[in-house]
């Protein structure tokens, strides 16, 4: 028989914890960090490699935060420079990296952040929320993409891919979980091999909680807050031959629940502090709250290998089968002598039709000189809609508005070896962009100025870097790129007309470092940046009236810096670490935008409106940190291990003016989980809470009536049984 030393008996407990915990390479003394590889430029690399500020997100660190039910939005300042909000709760997440994004609301708006699902751009804000479950990996991509990646790239992409099927053998996991307010997880995977040339691969994602939000104004109990959601992903692999395969996926999301609750004067007068009598459980208001989405789409992924070249082919489709989020905006009740005047309104989509189309081929060779170059299209049409109505519930007024959007680009890149230690990598994109716009229904609605209009704009983008390797274990680079984003249109409303803002432009310079450490038992990149944008564009909302207009900003500028970390300080204890800083200014004097109706504005007036010239961006927090670590414990029969991740972000500005009130203190949330695997992994019960410290901040306003905001997720208390097959 033979003996193991305590040494070797710790790490075959990390070996076999592998299946549901974070990934280790083991050697004969020490564990050591996997090799990440993601596909940042299109091809399969060592993240060390890629001249681009890049985050990986996979295994336990995403099963971890989505453990307690939640949402896209869970995200934000989990790695570095990424923030994400919503004004809609759990649908139409807007993202944000390095502070560059865009608060708008409308049902046409476009972000400078891409979110890319499984190769196909999800363009429209509806489709940016569809459920995370049975992934691969998540890649977060800082600063401008706008070479390789088919639409609107300045500020970077967030690239999701989920777990393919294979031929090899029949496996799979399942999930459960329950929580606080009954909050219900479930998820499940199966791969299945059909025969030798077929194997299939299917998801599935349950997920509910009950309504916990009592309305003080109807009497009605327990009515408010919760939500309904599935969502499925059907994938097929075929592979008759090492020279081409197929991938086939369709998927679709189907959510139900309450819309954002607004909370009249939330906001104590002169503070960013809670009212006094805040309650989260408690809301007063007079109208219905509640929100409904069905989507759908596919994709097919096709790739032949021609031995000296590989080429690819993807097809997608994208669709908003029925959408509309409606909430009492003024966020209280006829008769409160602290709201002005009521609001109700509700805003969504009728549909959306999303078809997009690449080739690219890649070259294979041995040599120092390597290349990809393609072909893009992309075209969308969509109905959008907003609605209002009285204190009865009766709708007053209804618009309609239809936009058709195609895009086209061709694009190519180069990889050269200028030696073995310095690679020469260049791209260039060109990029034609047109939308057509017009109203096509209007009940009651005075509608200001055209009822059509239109945009057309073609551009080319490149970007060039420089990657020096020290030695085995570090990379250095540079980097210099530029993006674009096309003009948006929003719609018209009884205050503005429809309003068309100018495509917008970036140029950015970074620097970094990528290091291996310790033989491999630390990892740590660290990046900095410049970048300047203009003519972005800014969306005003409220002020005066419940309005949403496009701007553009001369200038606006960003800099900042950015780390990650992760480590094994023993073999049973790991950590991981990340933070940014991103200074971010307006600069544009001619600026002027309408002040809130009731708050407190520091900025300096000119006349009736508010000089924002200097400020920084909205929703952009200078700082953010996040951090986890995790400890092992050998058992005779298994692990256990207990986990903790925390977030941290600094305060924010809800608007493109500064005010008291509606500037969101700084924020830390964090995590906990206490478990035990055993079976070679194969099993895991664990018990976690989410929010831990309880901490409760408001996150969002609405400024044209009165202090109205919303707040942040509840804390949370649960369990979770996960196995694996």
């Amino acid at each position: 028989m033979i003996k193991l030393s305590k040494m070797h008996k710790r790490l075959l407990a990390l070996s076999a914890v592998m299946p549901i915990g974070a990934a280790v390479a083991q050697t004969a003394t020490e564990p050591q960090l996997e090799t990440v590889v993601v596909t940042a430029q299109r091809r399969a690399e060592n993240i060390k490699d890629v001249p681009v500020s890049v985050t990986m997100l996979k295994d336990e660190r995403l099963d971890v935060m989505l453990s307690g039910g939640q949402d896209i939005r869970v995200l934000a300042s989990k790695v570095p420079s990424l923030n994400i909000e919503s004004s809609n709760g759990r649908t139409f997440p807007r993202f944000y990296i390095r502070g560059y994004g865009n608060t708008d609301f409308n049902a046409f708006a476009s972000q400078p952040v891409s979110l890319v699902y499984d190769d196909v751009v999800q363009e429209n804000g509806i489709l940016k929320g569809f459920p995370m479950f049975d992934l691969a990996g998540v890649e977060v991509l800082r600063g401008p993409q706008g070479t390789l990646f088919g639409r609107n790239t300045p500020a970077g992409v967030v690239k999701f891919e989920s777990a393919k099927p294979n031929l090899d053998k029949v496996e799979g996991y399942y999930s459960l979980s329950a929580a606080t307010h009954n909050t219900i997880n479930v998820e499940a995977a199966a791969n299945v091999p059909l025969s030798n040339e077929w194997a299939m691969r299917v998801s599935t994602l349950r997920q509910h909680r009950d309504d916990f939000v009592d309305n003080t104004f109807t009497g009605d109990k327990d009515s408010l807050e919760g939500y309904n959601e599935h969502a499925e992903r059907v994938q097929f692999l075929y592979k008759p031959s090492t020279t081409f395969n197929a991938l086939f996926n369709v998927h679709s999301r189907s959510t139900t629940g309450s819309a954002r609750l607004f909370r009249a004067n939330l906001i104590k007068k002169g503070t960013n502090d809670f009212a006094d009598g805040y309650d989260f459980t408690k809301i007063g208001t007079d109208t219905p709250n509640g929100q409904h989405l069905r989507t759908n789409g596919g994709n097919v992924r096709l790739t032949w290998d021609l031995g000296a070249v590989k080429l690819f082919s993807i097809t997608g489709y994208e669709g908003v089968d029925d959408y509309l989020s409606r909430g009492d905006i003024d966020g209280g009740h006829v008769g409160d002598p602290a709201i002005p005047f009521p609001v109700a309104t509700a805003g969504g989509l009728s549909y959306l039709k999303q078809y997009t189309q690449e080739f690219r081929v890649e070259s294979k060779n041995a040599g120092p000189l390597n290349w990809q170059t393609g072909v893009y299209w992309f075209k969308e049409s969509a109905e959008g809609l907003t609605d209002n109505y009285d204190t009865a519930g009766v709708r007053t007024s209804h618009l309609v508005s239809h936009q058709n959007n195609t895009a086209k680009a061709i694009f190519g890149s180069v990889t050269y070896d200028l030696s073995s230690d310095l690679v020469l990598r260049g791209g260039v994109r060109y990029t034609n962009d047109k939308k057509d716009f017009r109203t096509v229904t209007n009940i009651n609605v005075q509608q200001v100025g055209p009822s059509t209009a239109e945009a057309d704009k073609s551009k080319a983008n490149w970007d060039a870097s420089l990657t020096y390797k020290v030695n085995p274990d570090v990379n250095t680079y540079v980097r210099v790129a530029t993006g674009f984003r096309a003009p948006s249109i929003a719609a018209a409303s009884a205050a503005v007309p429809i309003t068309v803002a100018d495509a917008e432009t970036i140029t950015s310079y970074e620097a970094g470092v990528k290091a291996d450490l310790f033989n491999r038992r630390a990892r740590a990149n660290f990046s900095v940046y410049n970048y300047e944008v203009k003519n972005q564009q800014l969306t005003v909302v409220g002020g005066q009236s419940n309005a949403n207009q496009l701007i553009n900003a001369a200038k606006t500028s960003g800099r900042g810096v950015e780390a990650d970390f992760e480590a094994f300080i023993t073999p049973a204890f790991k950590v991981t670490a990340g933070g940014s800083y991103n200074f971010t200014e307006i600069k544009d004097p001619s600026l002027r935008v309408a002040p809130c109706r009731s708050c407190t504005v520091t900025n300096p007036l000119d006349g009736k409106n508010v000089i924002i010239n200097g400020n920084p961006l909205p929703q952009a927090p200078k700082y953010t940190v996040n951090a986890t670590a995790r400890y092992n414990w050998a058992l005779e029969n298994g692990n256990l291990f207990v986990l903790t991740d925390w977030a941290y972000r600094s305060k924010i500005n809800f608007f493109l003016y500064e005010s008291k009130e509606f500037t969101g203190k700084a924020m830390v949330e964090g995590g906990l989980r206490v478990g035990y695997n055993w079976d070679g992994g194969k099993y895991e019960v664990a018990a976690f809470g989410r929010n831990i410290t309880n901490t409760e901040r408001i996150i969002g306003g609405i400024d044209f009536n009165n202090l109205t905001g919303f707040v942040n997720e509840p804390r949370q208390f649960g369990v979770q049984f996960r196995g694996n097959f």
